[in-house]
């Protein structure tokens, strides 16, 4: 079986190396003329873990080719996937210029039947657009060559995303007619020999079931936040509070961790992309909105508690930040907290010298020399007056407190992510400060 990837980004690289994995042909397409030369030479053009290696082994294999042209990736191909980017547009809603772009591309460049399976996040409604663009160019040519339109969104974790893709815990297809169905069925049969769900529905039910999904973790997101922000004021313990409430079956413990807010790719783009596609249809999304006020809040909690602890006077004070990323096992940056935290706190004039172990370049195109770059978490924290916590990188998780003593000049820390004991941290002779602890 030969399928073609349209689009080499976080999405398109994992999901055509993970097909060619399980044996499928797969040419992936980018218009990146110097993204597509690195991937030939096997060398992965994002930081995700095992990516690279099953990059160079499917390449050996002749299972992974790579390409800029739409019209050799889909020769003799049964399906193509659409995984290009649709990112917010100053309203919120997704802009989806590439995926109607390629679409009509592919309706210029295809000669026989071809499944056109959109892979990126969008709204419902997005795959008939695709359905019509491909009519207008078929039209224009004057031929009639019969295709079809899917529906898989993807439910990638990045820092996981390989594994997420070969062990997934669902995967859902939205389909409108045997023949497509029969395609996905044989692309994903390694998965169905495994045992791993699949859930075949209709298109609109498929497209929103990505959006829903990433609103509702996000939810729970911003719901413990919500609560360890009152910890705080009550004097309660949140990581009491969220052990007592994951025990319930019904609400279970994952995503109630409380930090300074969600960033990355998704979460805040798809929560605002749900709430304008709702607004587009008169339908105020009242919990959604409430989410992403109360994220965009949180984004702030960290700079807040500094500013109180130094009096409002940040000016000449060094602060180190751990963790650029806005969550650990990537270099992504998108919507990070840290860059929140680092742009404030640099307009109020302080000096920030920070580290991270993959997203440390990325930073560096935000912020340029106006940030110190450290080599390792020790350096970072060099005569600072207070130490933040930011992402929680495993390397972060067991420093040597009684070192960072005797670097820094003042013995603060901010612990974004309640990963330290505060009880530890003050025997060594610091004041702490966690989102919703009790020391």
């Amino acid at each position: 079986m030969k399928i073609a990837i349209a689009g080499t980004g976080y999405v398109g690289l994992v999901t055509g190396t993970c097909f060619a994995e399980t044996g499928i042909t797969v040419t992936c397409i980018d218009i990146d003329v110097n993204k597509i030369k690195m991937l030939k030479k096997g060398i992965a053009t994002i930081y995700e873990p095992g990516l690279e290696p099953m990059i160079k082994r499917n390449i050996e294999k002749g299972r992974l080719f790579f390409t800029t042209s739409i019209r050799e990736g889909i020769e003799g191909a049964e399906a193509i996937f659409i995984a290009v980017g649709t990112p917010p547009g100053e309203d919120g809603s997704a802009d989806l210029s590439h995926v109607l772009n390629l679409a009509a591309v592919i309706g210029k460049e295809m000669s026989s039947y071809l499944l056109v399976v959109i892979k990126s996040t969008v709204p419902v409604g997005t795959s008939e657009k695709v359905r019509e663009t491909i009519k207008n160019e078929l039209t224009k040519r004057d031929v009639d060559i019969p295709f079809d339109v899917a529906s898989n969104p993807e439910f990638l974790k990045e820092g996981s995303a390989v594994e997420d893709f070969l062990k997934p815990e669902r995967i859902v297809i939205g389909t409108d007619n045997d023949r497509a169905r029969e395609i996905m069925t044989r692309l994903y049969k390694p998965f169905l020999l495994n045992n791993h769900p699949i859930f075949f529905m209709d298109i609109p039910s498929a497209e929103l079931t990505k959006y829903a999904a990433n609103a509702m973790l996000a939810t729970r997101i911003s719901f413990i936040n919500e609560i360890a922000n009152l910890c705080d004021l009550l004097g309660a313990d949140i990581n009491q509070v969220r052990k007592g409430i994951g025990s319930d079956s019904r609400i279970g413990n994952k995503f109630l961790y409380p930090g300074p807010g969600y960033g990355g790719s998704c979460f805040p783009k798809d929560v605002r992309a749900l709430i304008k596609s709702a607004a587009e249809i008169g339908y105020e999304m009242k919990v959604i909105s409430a989410v992403e006020k109360a994220n965009e809040f949180q984004k702030s909690i960290l700079f807040r508690k500094i500013q109180n602890h130094f009096n409002g006077k940040l000016k000449g004070k060094k602060i180190a930040v751990w963790g650029l990323s806005f969550k650990p096992h990537t270099d992504d940056i998108r919507e990070s907290s840290s860059i929140y935290l680092i742009k404030m706190l640099l307009n109020e004039g302080t000096k920030v010298s920070a580290y991270d172990p993959a997203a440390m370049k990325e930073t560096e195109k935000i912020f340029g020399s106006s940030v110190d770059y450290a080599k390792d978490p020790y350096n970072a924290a060099i005569k600072a007056d207070a130490l933040v916590l930011v992402t929680e990188w495993p390397e972060f998780r067991l420093p040597n407190f009684k070192k960072l003593a005797e670097l820094m000049s003042h013995k603060v820390i901010f612990d974004g992510r309640n990963i330290y004991d505060p009880k530890e941290v003050k025997n060594e002779g610091f004041i702490y400060y966690g989102i919703g602890r009790r020391g």
